[in-house]
């Protein structure tokens, strides 16, 4: 059931720039001057106490994200590929590149900089994981500093669509997190929040415009 009470649905400019090589440094160009957007907490009556921020722009080959992550003690234990990385902390891209709901992509990363890519495809009782695929040429790093943790990811456009995004394109997404501080109950933000207590509702994805 949709929660009439959620925002309407918000939109993220993505502006061209020129990368350098994946840091995850937030102080190296061009990531102080991109089009930069806040978490929220996944479910209204939530209040977070750590915060995200994630930072996007693209080239000729591909996506690039960056998420800024408040956090008085990052961790995770998992570092193979595709190890159930939700299962502690992580941040997480969600990529509906022909925006029709019926599948979409999910990439994550945590503070070991390990990763996890699948695709979602829509089945008649709900969405089927393959996580079989492989976001091939996909660059990640992370950074841990006093206070938190940041994890860039190029995404190369050969490994989601036919052609590279066109000025004027727009694509269904969402940037997410989950956060578990210790000792406490684990914390779930989101740039368009669902509402529930999950992320894979592609109807409360975002819209990613190219310019």
């Amino acid at each position: 059931m949709q929660d009439d009470s959620l925002a309407p649905l918000p939109v993220a400019r993505c502006g061209r720039a020129v990368f350098g090589p994946t840091s995850a440094d937030p102080e190296v160009s061009p990531w102080n001057s991109l089009a930069s957007y806040d978490l929220r907490a996944n479910a209204n009556d939530a209040v977070l106490s750590q915060g995200t921020n994630v930072r996007l722009g693209y080239d000729a080959l591909g996506l690039h994200l960056l998420f800024i992550a408040q956090d008085t003690y990052p961790w995770a234990t998992l570092t193979q590929r595709d190890s159930p990385l939700y299962k502690e902390e992580v941040c997480e891209v969600f990529l509906d590149t022909e925006g029709d709901g019926l599948s979409y992509y999910e990439i994550e990363v945590n503070p070991n900089n390990a990763v996890l890519d699948g695709c979602m495809r829509r089945v008649r009782n709900g969405f089927r994981k393959d996580f079989r695929w492989r976001c091939a040429n996909l660059q990640t790093a992370v950074r841990i500093f006093d206070g938190g943790w940041a994890a860039e990811l190029s995404i190369p456009f050969a490994s989601v669509v036919n052609q590279a995004p066109a000025p004027g394109t727009r694509w269904r997404v969402n940037f997410t997190r989950i956060d578990r501080p210790l000792g406490l109950p684990r914390e779930l933000s989101a740039w368009s929040p669902t509402g529930r207590a999950q992320f894979h509702i592609p109807e409360r994805f975002g819209v990613l415009e190219f310019e």
